[in-house]
C-alpha cells in the first residue's frame, strides 16, 4: 500500500555516550531519512522508561527507536542490559495496545557506526512507510 506524501515521525532515544557520537556523525551526513527523526538524548538507554515510549506513540510518533551502547561498553555498567529487558516486555505491551512490532526497535550502535545507524533508520522508515501512519492515537 502506498502512502503518498506520508513522512513518518520517528522518535529516537539515544544514549548520550558512544551512541550519540554515531548519531551526530550521521546527522552531518545530511541524509533525507535522518531529517525525519527527532532525537531525544538520555544519559543511558537503560533510563528510557517504557512510559516514555508509550507517550511518544500517544503524542503522534509513527515509530520509536532506542539506541544504546553495545553490551560491555555501557558507561553505567549494565544500563543497556536493563534496556534490553525492558524492550522485551515493552514489545508485549505495545502488541496489546495494537501497535505493530515493527514500530519499536532497540539497537546497539557504537561510536564509529554512523553508517549502521543510517541503515537502521532507513529500515525503520521503510517499514513504517509500508505500514502507514499510526492509527492509534
Amino acid at each position: 500500500m502506498s502512502h503518498n506524501g506520508f513522512k513518518p515521525k520517528i522518535i529516537v532515544f539515544v544514549c548520550g555516550w558512544c551512541s550519540a557520537v554515531a548519531v551526530d556523525a550521521a546527522a552531518r551526513m545530511d541524509s533525507m531519512e535522518i531529517r525525519s527523526v527527532r532525537i531525544v538524548r538520555v544519559l543511558c538507554s537503560g533510563m528510557v522508561d517504557p512510559g516514555y515510549v508509550i507517550k511518544a506513540f500517544a503524542s503522534g510518533a509513527d515509530a520509536v527507536l532506542v539506541v544504546g551502547c553495545p553490551p560491555g561498553n555501557c558507561h553505567y555498567i549494565s544500563g543497556n542490559i536493563k534496556a534490553l529487558r525492558r524492550s522485551v516486555l515493552l514489545k508485549k505491551l505495545l502488541a496489546q495496545l495494537g501497535i505493530d512490532e515493527d514500530r519499536f526497535r532497540l539497537e546497539w550502535i557504537a561510536h564509529s557506526e554512523q553508517h549502521r545507524y543510517l541503515d537502521v533508520v532507513n529500515e525503520i522508515s521503510d517499514k513504517v512507510h509500508a505500514l502507514g501512519p499510526m492509527a492509534i492515537r
